[in-house]
């Protein structure tokens, strides 16, 4: 099933073809002077060279639009505008209705995507900055396998290098069972800076750790040992922070930088039997075409230093070819940092010098903007430290619980604390989401937490007020979903149109991995819905008007819980 607009353009595409001579663009649009209007008689007829006006008139006299629209009309030089049949209306959202996919289908052309997204480090704990990422990435993975496509999520977690050696040495001197009582604790940042603090200023640890460098470049067993110990107290605290946010990771998703070692070494080998590789003030590097330093001096991507080492360009290489080969991806997602945009596009661009990324495989970089305090500046502690995540979540959930015990202190403290913390996840979640995500955003907490707004409070409670109805109805939902449900008010049909409109709105949003163009539709359709409910009786309506009204409040719960969950998002019954 399609929207209206897409169904207007695949019943006038013959039409432009048959008067073009070849295929020829509808242009379909949405109006603000009707339900939309058509444009393309105005490119036709400039290539033609002809008069816009008659093409419409032609396309009009089709009557290819005839049980579609009530109304069509020619305006100025040759746009036409449509205005729905309610009938039509109403017969595309009962067949929605019956649909478990809401007239979503899946993608006819599904791809195996990789999508690399969170990426916290061992021994360090998650902070504010690891939030955009993970919730980014997270809601881009559940659209995605909504459509139908074959997503293998990659946590890259940081798991190797130098900074392993003085790790290994500090969890030897203090014991596993404190350092695991500490990380448990969530004190991950309290251990790494004691190894780092111990580093800084004995010598003699200085050099445990540096041989113990060698020992786990090595492989050496009992360092090997120690360092997947290490490992797996960091991935605990880790589950625990994706627990509270909801979001799908888990273990079998750790893919992280000690997984590519091996492959260093070939995709540094095959990079230099292509010829590829050059000398560069004693490090070797490639040099993709069109970028240039400052001096508008060709830019190097370092693939090995001057001392021999690989560096992070290697590791990101060895994962394309992992990523291509291996895992057969013909899409790979990267959701980073929007400072990390160069470097990505070099990497792709050598990737492709390579023979690795085909004209079959696409490789996108998805960058986002950084979470600011009130000063506009990074969000900080009060102390001046990084927020960390865990705590920026538990906070959420304890405001919520407030605003919740001040809105419906009728709930039980088991109801109260489960409705708390959806709302707290989802408040924190849903204002980073419906922020476009190359922009920085300010962290405010009313802001994000308030039931008025573009925010996910106002859309949980719209969702929980409509299964309200249906309660104090005493009518089951799934009972009003084969009904015929008939437009006959203006905020009926302008409810109508924007639920029809729900398969562009996800399109749209995973066409340019913007979340926000869902949380926008969705805000949309709760505003729609608001004006409904104000201006058409459903309790005190007569038959069957009040069923219809039913159908359409079940239709509209129904995406907002869908899209909300596409967010990552639950959607309660009751608030």
């Amino acid at each position: 099933m399609a929207d209206p607009l897409s169904l207007v353009n695949d019943l006038l595409l013959p039409v432009f073809a048959d008067i073009a001579g070849q295929p020829a663009d509808p242009v379909v649009r949405p109006s603000d002077r009707a339900d939309a209007q058509v444009n393309g008689a105005l490119p036709l007829a400039k290539q033609l060279g002809t008069n816009p006006r008659e093409i419409a008139q032609r396309v009009v006299d089709s009557g290819a639009l005839a049980n579609v629209c009530s109304d069509v009309e020619i305006a100025g030089p040759g746009f036409i505008n449509l205005t729905f049949a309610d009938s039509f209306l109403g017969a595309e959202l009962g067949a929605v209705a019956v649909d478990d996919r809401l007239g979503i289908s899946p993608d006819p052309h599904p791809r195996t995507v990789v999508i690399d997204y969170s990426a916290p480090n061992v021994a360090k704990e998650m902070h504010a900055g690891h939030l955009r990422t993970t919730v980014i990435g997270d809601a881009l993975v559940r659209m995605l396998e909504f459509g139908g496509h074959t997503v293998i999520r990659e946590n890259h977690i940081g798991d190797w290098g130098r900074p392993f050696g003085m790790l290994i040495e500090h969890l030897l001197d203090i014991g596993e069972d404190v350092a695991a009582e500490g990380m448990q604790q969530g004190d991950l940042d309290g251990f790494y800076k004691a190894a780092n603090a111990k580093f800084t200023d004995d010598e003699e640890f200085q050099a445990r750790a540096r041989d113990r460098v060698v020992k786990l470049q090595s492989y050496d067993p009992e360092t090997i040992a120690l360092w997947e110990r290490l490992v797996e107290m960091s991935t605990d605290y880790f589950n625990q922070v994706y627990d509270k946010l909801g979001v799908l990771l888990t273990d079998d998703d750790l893919m992280g930088e000690s997984k590519y070692q091996s492959v260093m070494p070939v995709a540094y080998e095959r990079l230099r039997a292509a010829g590829l590789i050059e000398e560069s003030d004693g490090a070797e590097v490639v040099f993709p075409p069109g970028f240039t330093n400052r001096d508008n001096e060709p830019l190097p991507l370092i693939v090995k230093s001057r001392t021999g080492a690989f560096m992070y360009a290697t590791s990101d290489l060895a994962c394309v070819l992992d990523r291509v080969e291996r895992l057969q991806a013909d899409l790979l997602l990267y959701v980073v940092g929007a400072p990390q945009a160069q470097h990505f596009q070099m990497v792709f661009a050598v990737a492709k010098m390579a023979g690795w990324l085909t004209d079959d495989v696409d490789a996108v970089h998805i960058p986002f903007g950084s979470v600011l305090g009130d000063d506009r500046k990074m969000l900080r502690s009060r102390t001046g430290g990084a927020v960390k995540l865990v705590e920026l979540l538990d906070e959420a959930v304890e405001r919520a619980a407030e605003a919740v015990a001040d809105k419906n202190p009728d709930l039980d403290d088991d109801e109260r604390a489960e409705v708390a913390r959806t709302i707290g996840i989802g408040a924190v979640k849903y204002a980073d989401l419906s922020t476009d995500r190359i922009k920085d955003y300010v962290f405010d907490w009313d802001r994000m937490l308030a039931f008025e707004g573009n925010t996910a409070p106002y859309l949980q409670y719209a969702h929980a007020r409509i299964c309200s109805i249906f309660r104090r109805a005493d009518v089951e939902r799934t009972s009003v979903r084969s009904t015929a449900i008939d437009l006959g008010e203006p905020q009926e049909r302008e409810l109508a149109k924007r639920l029809l409109a729900y398969p562009t709105a996800l399109a749209d949003t995973l066409a340019t991995y913007s979340p926000h163009k869902l949380c926008t539709y969705l805000f949309d359709l709760a505003q729609d819905f608001t004006s409904f409910y104000e201006h058409c009786p459903v309790m005190k309506a007569d038959e069957p008007t009040r069923a219809s009204r039913l159908a359409l409040c079940d239709l509209t719960a129904r995406t907002l819980e869908h899209g909300l969950g596409l967010l990552g998002i639950t959607a309660p019954e009751a608030m």
